[in-house]
């Protein structure tokens, strides 16, 4: 995984494992990594994964079964859509529609180009 210089790391490994989430990659009851493994395959720092997985736990989307590892939550999709729509809702989407006005892209060719991809 290459990292971006913009963003905590422990953040964009919380990212990737709420996108594998969203992916379907790895669902509910479903063992994830340990915090060596993890670290390891993305040639991070084991406490940078284990703050991940931490915040990952507190907001619901993992929970730990001790001396065993940690597993994806009944309710982790859910978490996870919810607190990524927020988080598009707020920071991308008024970025993106500054650059829309800025550029003169109406929202009728925003809608045609949205159903030509849908389709």
């Amino acid at each position: 995984m290459e990292f971006n210089n913009n963003k905590a790391i422990y953040l964009q490994i919380m990212d990737l494992i709420c996108e594998k989430v969203l992916k379907g990659n790895w669902t509910e009851g479903d063992k994830i990594p340990s915090v060596r493994q993890m670290a390891v395959e993305l040639e991070v720092n084991p406490n940078t994964v284990a703050r991940s997985y931490s915040a990952l736990q507190d907001d619901g989307v993992i929970y730990n079964k001790r001396g065993i590892g940690y597993f994806i939550s009944e309710d982790a999709i859910k978490v996870v859509q919810q607190f990524s729509k927020t988080e598009f809702l707020k920071n991308d989407i008024p970025n993106f529609f500054k650059k829309m006005n800025l550029l003169g892209i109406s929202i009728e060719e925003l809608s045609n180009l949205y159903n030509q991809q849908s389709n």
